[in-house]
């Protein structure tokens, strides 16, 4: 895996990777549930202060968001 940085990334293209990365977590927000338009705010601020990443799975031609911490290069 490689890390892609999310600033060269097409500003409508990453709303979709965010937007389908939230989709797809299926995350419990307790009792009161977020909005997809917040969950998509919090990944985005999330990219920009480091603590997730895009990354390029070459191996299975996917591209994902993880935490910096669970990123391990191949």
């Amino acid at each position: 895996m490689m890390i892609i940085p999310w600033e060269q990334i097409d500003p409508d293209t990453l709303y979709n990777l965010i937007e389908a990365f939230v989709l797809r977590e299926g995350t419990d927000y307790g009792e009161q549930e977020k909005t997809l338009a917040v969950k998509v705010a919090d990944v985005r601020r999330q990219l920009q202060s480091g603590e997730a990443v895009v990354v390029w799975s070459q191996l299975h031609e996917t591209v994902n968001i993880l935490p910096r911490g669970r990123f391990q290069p191949d």
